[in-house]
């Protein structure tokens, strides 16, 4: 189609010669269509392209980012055909199928089609990056779920249905049983491409449910669940023991909660550490899956999210020699990420660091990190006495959450150690009233903490697919935007490709809220004002809410607005 497609571009004056002379040495060089390389160097639209087409052959032309298509219909055509060809079904009418074509002139690829499906086909044009994004949204891991489900018949063919399909106090199923299946290939196979995936499409969770007629997958990508897959009911207990024995868990017991943990060795030097948890549930046990993989742990604090001033005041109060920096938020907001990145700052030869965790969830070179384990008394608490008699120089509890821990870490904070924790609280002036309510005293509280930040996390934007967004003024006024600043602001979304699972989202940044307690704020303590109070001293001093935070974010195009109001409260008058 190359000469054919070149010669009608110049004809209908959409190209010059000298676009197509390097679209061509483009295409000697990294291949693919002439069309994708016209498209690729910005000598011609998509969109303008596949008009182009389509009046040329005659046949329509589709947005396929605009059609949603059934996966019944994916089925007729094999992957391997839809990328030999660049093609994809996208709906039947009777005895047509009609299908979208990067060249629809491509008589080959129609015949081909046509003898696989037993259909007259109907071609349509589309561009061949819109098809690339189509067949990795509709095929995605398909064929390799297929291809690891080959085999399971023939596998369960010894063992009866209904004793995989009971689930519970009448289910008889020996341990032995469940061993011998969950160490059969397809199983082995069909768990591995359910870890491959998920860390292929940078999952933080994986999600394997229960339930009394389904059973599913689910992955959380940047914060969000989205299903994968429906594995047939019947395979459950196979795929949950395969879990619990790579996880060195009792494969016996399914009455009592377990944890466990998966090491995968990724290449030469990548290692994918997933931190197990397996809950019986009222049909089966549901497991859940942390990936935590050290070579995506961002430990450079100026690539965080934080802004100039906040940054600064961050990095000051942990240089500090003595005192608290308390990090808050929910669970899942960036906290560990934070406070890994304080303690590799500060980890030099010179500075001992301790730190009690529960789970410790990256090993760092250079620092002592405990595991807690409340089974055996070892707790919060128990650990941060020890680490007083450690020598220690910078201490971080993984959070503290009763008055024992608290007090012990307002001492130390006190005689000499820089004490880095978490709490669980909405924002920063709020952990005020927190530690007053766990019973420290307002005046311990003023002198031993240094600096109070709370944080979120928000989708940035795939940049693969960015576009702008209209948003009217009195929108952007409505959710915090200055009535000045409001009609110079551009909103941007993504519209969904390939790269984002078509979710318009790739990856996250943190918003902060940073209160540095100086002696106002202090005063404001030892006087037991509100957390309203606190928080408008701060505002007056210059800190900035989350909201506000969030909305720097949305200005510079890093977010939408949609996340902005989603993650974040307005902020209070």
């Amino acid at each position: 189609m190359a000469g054919r497609l070149g010669e009608l571009l110049l004809k209908g004056n959409l190209i010059t010669p000298e676009q197509l002379q390097q679209a061509l040495e483009e295409q000697k060089v990294s291949g693919g269509r002439l069309g994708a390389n016209l498209t690729k160097l910005g000598f011609i639209a998509e969109k303008e392209l596949t008009s182009f087409l389509s009046k040329q052959y005659g046949v329509a032309d589709i947005d396929l980012s605009e059609t949603e298509i059934d996966p019944e219909i994916t089925e007729l055509i094999p992957e391997d055909v839809a990328q030999k060809h660049q093609l994809i079904p996208i709906s039947r009418m009777g005895a047509t199928l009609v299908v979208a074509m990067a060249d629809p002139s491509n008589v080959f690829a129609i015949d081909d089609v046509k003898f696989l499906t037993g259909y007259n086909i109907e071609p349509v044009v589309a561009s061949e990056q819109a098809i690339k994004e189509a067949i990795a949204k509709y095929y995605g891991s398909s064929s390799q779920m297929g291809e690891a489900l080959e085999g399971f018949d023939d596998l369960m063919d010894g063992i009866d249905d209904d004793e995989y399909e009971v689930i519970g106090d009448g289910d008889d199923l020996s341990a032995a049983d469940l061993e011998k299946v969950s160490a059969q290939a397809p199983v082995i196979k069909l768990v591995n491409s359910i870890l491959i995936n998920a860390i292929n499409k940078a999952a933080s969770d994986i999600h394997i449910e229960s339930y009394e007629k389904s059973f599913r997958i689910r992955f959380r990508i940047d914060g969000k669940l989205y299903e994968s897959m429906k594995p047939p009911l019947k395979l459950r207990n196979a795929i949950v023991s395969r879990l619990k024995i790579m996880s060195q868990m009792d494969i016996a017991e399914r009455r009592l909660p377990q944890d466990g943990r998966i090491k995968l060795k990724l290449g030469k030097d990548r290692e994918m550490d997933f931190r197990v948890s397996d809950l019986p549930c009222t049909y089966g046990e549901k497991i859940v899956m942390r990936l935590l993989d050290k070579s995506s742990l961002q430990l450079d604090m100026t690539k965080l999210g934080f802004e100039e001033e906040q940054l600064r005041q961050f990095k000051d109060a942990i240089a500090m020699p003595y005192g608290m920096v308390l990090v808050t938020g929910p669970t899942g907001s960036g906290k560990t990420t934070t406070l890994y990145s304080a303690i590799s700052e500060l980890n030099k030869p010179s500075v001992n660091i301790s730190t009690a965790e529960d789970p410790v969830e990256y090993n760092l070179a250079g620092i002592n990190q405990v595991q807690m384990q409340e089974e055996i008394g070892l707790n919060f608490a128990s650990a941060l006495r020890s680490f007083l008699r450690q020598d220690p120089n910078v201490i971080l509890v993984g959070e503290i959450r009763d008055f024992e821990t608290a007090e012990i870490a307002v001492k130390a904070a006190l005689t000499g150690q820089l004490v880095l924790s978490t709490l669980h609280t909405n924002d920063a002036p709020s952990s005020i009233t927190r530690m007053v309510n766990m019973g420290i005293e307002a005046f311990l509280i003023s002198s031993s903490v240094n600096l109070i930040q709370a944080q979120r996390l928000v989708r940035k934007v795939c940049l693969d697919c960015k576009e702008p967004v209209e948003t009217s003024p009195k929108t952007l006024t409505d959710i915090g935007v200055s009535p000045e600043e409001a009609p110079t602001v551009t909103c941007y979304k993504g519209k969904g490709c390939s790269t984002c699972n078509n979710t318009g989202y790739k990856g996250r940044i943190a918003i902060y809220e940073i209160m540095p307690i100086d002696e106002e704020i202090r005063t404001h303590i030892i006087n037991g004002s509100s957390d309203i109070e606190l928080k408008k001293a701060a505002v007056s001093k210059g800190m900035k809410s989350l909201r506000q935070s969030a909305l720097s974010k949305m200005k510079e195009g890093v977010t939408t607005m949609d996340e902005v109001v989603g993650v974040t409260m307005a902020d209070e008058d």
